[in-house]
């Protein structure tokens, strides 16, 4: 089980400490849903920095069980998660005109309705209490050819499971009661349950050539300099580091696929071999923790140049949504690895856009963890699979974004077993 990531900004400003939490009081605190869908195991994480017991909105019995906490204290809840959203409404779900779902909502990118996909309530028209800037997402349960079955409930609506809170900091709040009010359950919640599929069915990511790039000249002429930066920040890479702190197990054989001049892994695990797959040596040659690498174009030749059952897990970081054939490069993951062999995936918000892949530019953040669900069941890669998100971190002082950009890069992950069934695709 993912222990609970214990990154904290070394800039909070303390104010001046208290010990306790009462009403007069700010805290920081980690949110941490943790629920079940279909086969899969999902935490969901958000920090908040400054939690004022004045004036922010937090559900009553949340609020009372804080009460007198301090700082290092964990309060668990289980069974919380439907007092969190809204419960189901029936009349919430319901079928629309064709008519009525705006297919051009977005310039120059045309949007068909597709089974069990998220789009904002914004493109639908003739709906009261809709307005075209409406952002909040409803899911997309049923097409025909006269009809669209929408359904605005909550994705969490029919979830269950728990909440976890950390208490990472209290202190004394040194303004009044005037300023913003923020309903933190509403922020937490969004987002969460998007990375399911619809009552069980495959949600259809893969009509409207979801795998076409606005470059498609062949990667390698890109790649051809190195490029030796890091594309998420130090926070993002600590979140990163840390799963796989709690995955990866010494004297393993790891393969980092779509590899750099880092990989991301913790300094003090020593594997029996770290083998780096990328486009560009040179980069690979900087990366200290390769014990060695190749040279390969998976979006040429997505068969990997291993033997069967070879590596106990295999790697990718914010590297996934560049990939063009991923069923075929996931069944070789597959074949690659031992059984029980680890696939772990992780991504941020954060891409180059003349190559990522049409459907990634299009789907929430938590539907993309959906879609490299979809990689993962359909290959086989599915025993234990488990989502994480972590999200609200508070970006180092000395980040370059810093403070245009206060937040850390969200990290989103996906990880699975080696199953011994065949792959239903």
């Amino acid at each position: 089980m993912l222990k609970v990531l214990t990154v904290m900004d070394n800039n909070i400003s303390k104010g001046s400490i208290t010990k306790h939490i009462n009403e007069k009081t700010i805290a920081s605190i980690e949110f941490i849903l943790r629920w079940q869908s279909e086969n899969v195991c999902h935490r969901d994480c958000f920090f908040v920095r400054k939690v004022n017991f004045r004036r922010d909105i937090l559900p009553q019995k949340i609020t009372d069980l804080l009460m007198g906490k301090q700082t290092g204290d964990t309060i668990e809840i289980p069974n919380i998660v439907q007092e969190m959203v809204s419960p189901y409404d029936h009349s919430y779900e319901f079928s629309i005109e064709q008519r009525q779902f705006d297919r051009f909502y977005v310039d120059q990118l045309k949007i068909e309705p597709r089974f069990g996909r998220f789009y904002p309530k914004g493109l639908l028209k003739a709906l009261p209490g809709i307005f075209k800037g409406n952002t909040e997402p409803f899911r997309c349960t049923g097409v025909s050819n006269e009809t669209i079955t929408v359904d605005f409930n909550h994705p969490l609506s029919q979830k269950f499971g728990d909440l976890i809170v950390n208490i990472k900091d209290v202190r004394g709040s040194r303004g009044g009661i005037g300023g913003s009010c923020t309903d933190w359950f509403e922020i937490i919640t969004s987002g969460s349950g998007m990375q399911t599929r619809c009552r069980g069915n495959p949600t259809d990511f893969f009509s409207d050539e979801p795998f076409v790039r606005i470059n498609e000249h062949e990667d390698s002429i890109l790649y051809t300099e190195p490029r030796l930066v890091t594309h998420i920040d130090d926070i993002a890479i600590s979140v990163i580091r840390n799963i796989y702190g709690e995955i990866l197990e010494e004297g393993s054989k790891i393969l980092d696929l779509m590899s750099s001049w880092r990989s991301h892994v913790p300094e003090d695990l020593k594997f029996h071999s770290l083998i780096g797959l990328g486009l560009n040596g040179e980069e690979m040659s900087q990366n200290p923790q390769l014990s060695s690498y190749v040279i390969h174009d998976l979006n040429r030749y997505p068969l990997l140049p291993f033997t069967d059952n070879h590596f106990d897990a295999v790697i990718c970081a914010v590297s996934v949504e560049y990939l063009i054939h991923p069923f075929e490069v996931f069944s070789e993951i597959r074949r690659i690895l031992k059984p029980d062999g680890y696939c772990i995936v992780t991504f941020s918000n954060r891409w180059f856009p003349p190559k990522v892949i049409r459907i990634w530019r299009e789907l929430h953040d938590f539907e993309r963890m959906g879609l490299i669900l979809e990689y993962f069941l359909q290959t086989g890669l599915d025993i234990n699979l488990r989502t994480y998100s972590m999200r609200g971190l508070p970006r180092n002082g000395d980040d370059r974004y810093y403070p245009e950009m206060p937040y850390a890069d969200p990290v989103y992950a996906v990880w699975g077993q080696k199953g011994i069934s065949s792959p239903n695709r």
